[in-house]
Order: C-alpha cells, then sequence, then structure tokens
C-alpha cells in the first residue's frame, strides 16, 4: 500500500508532524496607512478572518482639488492586512450598497485564479467570501481586478497584505506604511475644483499626480512619519502603479537591509531600490542622526513636482561625528549668482480677481508650488527652508514677497531669529498668480493679513 505525506498534514501511515495544524481563529486586525497593524507572535497558524469594505467616496487629491476615489476601507491605500505564514485566511468582500459599481479583488498572496478576483466579483450592497492558505511568506500588492482593471486601480484601489514567515520579522521600533500610486485627471497638477479620471492620459501613462497614501501631502506637517534617534525603521511600501515603477529612495539615510519585490531574500547598504507597479518591498535603517528625512521617487519631478514626496521627522540629540551640519559658508560665484530661469509666456492674463478668489487660486497654488519647501504648515525645514509661519521677514513689507517670488533669492537670509542659505528659485507664475499666492501666505499660517494685487506684482517684476 502506498503512502503519501503531503507537508504540514499527516495521513494514514504517515510519521511527519503536522505543523501546520490549523488552532482557533482570529478576526483580523486591519489598519490605514502608514500604521501597521501589529507583529503576529504566535506560533502556531490559525484561521484569519478578513473583512474589508469597498467605499467610493469624494475626497482630496490636494488641498482645493477633489477626486472620486474608488477605496478599500474609505482610504487610499487600502487597509493594510497582517497574517501568518500557514493561516488559513477567510476573507470577506463587502460592496457598500451607496456604491454604483461591482469590484472584487486581486490579491498577490493568494494561490488560485485571480489571486481572488474570480470569487470575489461582488455586486453594490452584497457581500462575498473565498478562503486560501498564505503558502508563500512576504510583502504582497492587493487591487481591484474589476474591467476595466486599470482604471479600478487608478482610482485608488489596492493596498498590501503582509504574509509574516512563521518564525516572524527581526524586531524593530517603529513600522509605517507607505504605498505610492499614479493618478490622472481632467485638469493638470494643482488645478482646482473636481478633477474627474482621464482614460486618454492613462494610456499614454502621462500622470499628473504621483502621491503617497493617495495624497499630496499626506506624509507632511502634522501627518508626517516621527520616530527617534536610536530607534530601527522599517517600512513597508507598495506600488500601486497603475503606469509607474518607482524608484523608492529616502534622503539622508541608506537602507541597511532591503526586502526587494517584498520576498525573502535581503540586500544591505542599499540608496534606492526599484519598486514595478503591483510590486512592493520592505526597507530597514537605524536613525542615528536628528532632522527631516525626506521619502522621495527619485524620478525627482515627481517628488517636487507631482507630489510623490514624504517626512520623517526624527527626534534626539545630535552626533557631530557622523553629521556635523555647516562647517563652513564662503562665496563661489563662477558663472554669476544669478539665479536663471528660461524665459516663458505669462500663464494667464491680468484679470481683476476679488479677494476671495485670490485666496482660493492661492491655496491650490501653494500647495503645488511652495509646499514641498515650506510645508503645509508654513513652518519650513529646520536648516534648509525658512519658515512662512509668523514670519517677520515680511512682516514690515508684505511686497518683499512678492519680489522673492518673481526675481528669486539666493544667499544667507534671518527669519524669526534663525539663518537659511538656500536658494529659491524664480518662480514662473502669471502676476495673478503671484498676487493669489502672495495674499493666501499673508492671510495664513499666523501673519497678520493684507492683499496684493495683480498690478503690484507688474510694477515690482519689471
Amino acid at each position: 500500500m502506498s503512502v503519501f505525506c503531503i507537508a504540514g498534514f499527516v495521513l494514514s501511515g504517515c510519521s511527519v508532524k503536522n505543523s501546520n495544524a490549523i488552532k482557533g481563529e482570529e478576526v483580523a486586525v486591519l489598519t490605514f496607512a502608514p500604521n501597521v497593524p501589529p507583529p503576529i507572535t504566535r506560533d502556531y497558524a490559525t484561521k484569519m478572518i478578513v473583512n474589508l469594505e469597498v467605499i467610493e467616496k469624494e475626497m482630496e487629491m490636494m488641498d482645493g482639488v477633489k477626486y472620486n476615489f474608488w477605496t478599500f476601507g474609505g482610504q487610499v491605500p487600502g487597509k493594510f492586512i497582517r497574517v501568518r505564514e500557514g493561516d488559513l485566511v477567510e476573507f470577506h468582500l463587502k460592496n457598500d450598497p451607496s456604491n454604483k459599481l461591482p469590484h472584487n479583488i486581486d490579491l498577490h498572496a493568494v494561490t488560485g485564479p485571480g489571486g481572488g478576483a474570480v470569487s470575489t466579483f461582488t455586486a453594490p450592497g452584497h457581500e462575498t467570501q473565498f478562503s486560501f492558505t498564505a503558502i508563500n511568506p512576504g510583502l504582497f500588492i492587493y487591487h481591484c481586478a474589476t474591467a476595466p482593471v486599470g482604471m479600478h486601480i487608478a482610482n485608488g484601489m489596492y493596498g498590501l497584505i503582509l504574509v509574516e514567515p512563521r518564525g516572524g520579522l527581526p524586531k524593530v521600533d517603529k513600522e509605517f506604511y507607505v504605498v505610492q500610486g499614479d493618478f490622472y485627471t481632467k485638469g493638470s497638477y494643482g488645478e482646482s475644483g473636481e478633477q474627474p479620471f482621464n482614460m486618454e492620459k492613462a494610456l499614454d501613462e502621462k500622470p499628473d499626480y504621483v502621491v503617497f497614501n493617495g495624497k499630496v501631502g499626506a506624509l507632511t506637517g502634522d501627518n508626517a512619519l516621527k520616530a527617534k534617534v536610536g530607534e530601527t525603521v522599517r517600512l513597508f511600501v507598495g506600488n500601486g502603479g497603475p503606469g509607474l515603477t518607482s524608484s523608492f529612495h529616502v534622503i539622508g539615510e541608506i537602507f541597511d537591509n532591503v526586502y526587494p519585490e517584498g520576498g525573502s531574500t535581503q540586500n544591505h547598504n542599499v540608496q534606492t531600490t526599484l519598486i514595478p507597479p503591483g510590486g512592493s518591498a520592505i526597507t530597514e535603517f537605524k536613525l542615528q542622526v536628528p532632522g527631516n528625512f525626506i521619502l522621495v521617487d527619485h524620478a525627482i519631478f515627481r517628488a517636487f513636482n507631482k507630489g510623490a514626496l514624504g517626512i520623517l521627522k526624527v527626534d534626539g540629540p545630535e552626533n557631530k561625528t557622523i553629521y556635523s551640519g555647516q562647517q563652513d559658508d564662503r562665496i563661489y560665484q563662477p558663472e554669476g549668482g544669478a539665479v536663471q530661469t528660461m524665459p516663458s509666456a505669462d500663464a494667464e492674463k491680468a484679470k481683476p480677481l476679488t479677494k476671495t478668489e485670490k485666496l482660493e487660486l492661492g491655496k491650490a497654488l501653494f500647495a503645488s508650488t511652495c509646499q514641498a519647501c515650506h510645508q503645509a504648515d508654513g513652518k519650513g525645514i529646520e536648516k534648509a527652508f525658512p519658515p512662512l509661519y509668523k514670519s517677520d521677514y515680511f512682516a514690515a513689507n508684505p511686497q518683499k514677497i512678492v519680489q522673492v517670488i518673481t526675481h528669486g533669492l539666493s544667499g544667507p537670509i534671518t527669519v524669526n531669529g534663525k539663518t537659511f542659505n538656500s536658494v529659491m528659485p524664480k518662480q514662473t507664475l502669471s502676476d495673478n498668480q503671484v498676487a493669489s499666492v502672495a495674499t493666501y501666505v499673508l492671510n495664513n499660517f499666523g501673519n497678520k493679513g493684507g492683499e496684493i494685487n495683480a498690478e503690484d506684482v507688474a510694477k515690482i517684476r519689471k
């Protein structure tokens, strides 16, 4: 009589121990980005029940720009799912009754047709269920695979599922969840109002927005990731796509360990790691000096001009041996000190705007043009970019804002008692746009108020 042993199961006459026996059941703890569910400490497989709801809702792509997102759980990316290798996952997909479209889910952690998509086609007001065994450890993307698949993904339908190895991951102090996505809108970057999806741009793979966690500024200002010197940080990073490969980098840090493509192998001492659409990576690094460390897609225009930028704010004592800070400042002008820009036509005819219109336009322009350096709260970045918050630099003469925007600024300046020595490039904005963003700054960030007109800008520009 033949005897067959299947890994993890005991059949008649087989002496292999059943190491994958399912014990009990749990309801999975799911979290919104950038939070991560706690590590799994049990040493056995269980039945893990996952409940995930599809919600179609309007949210902001950036301040002043609205978009109709399709989501797993109500935010982009969808909720983080954490299970253990060998778990039997009972998956429930629910489609909110108020939604307009059917959806499903393809989990790259699933071994089976469509990654579960063929079993979860779910109409509004319905719930579907299927089960799978988490066979392979790793960090995996999940996404909607309902036709047109690209459109569902482009509207924000993706997230990450971690299948922890049986022995768990090495202990770290902080874990964060970050997913990049590219978005294609009818209007250009920063154009205010409700912006619908644009299929032509998507087919050309020319996104208006490339963002972390579903929104420009999702990881800046008060929403910056936070850690301390001496802590070890693990980033679970995904790329929902649908079109662009991410060159993920943290400015000022080197990844001690990278699990490329979310798998089991490790690379060490890595500067930038590639993450394809529908892919992931796990990065780990120890924090040795304080400061603001900037998360970017190092296809760098995406970071500073399309939104793929976040901040990891690290507090703690300085270590001058590892990083000294500025030790010297001297003049170096082999080509002259003027900030140079290519000439361009005025972007907009200077028609009169009300103060309310200026504030609305200025808010959008600040988010698209100024926020990356001066931050969403206007407090700037220590030793790099001066604050606009309660700024004494232009308090006595508000038109200094216009001067800086239209002509640029280089060299040391003192703002609120601190010295900054960086470069502010000349901005190619129209007179109305300059007047609007200047008026917005004057009336926000704890400043005293005021109004700049396009006519003022034209005179200063000359």
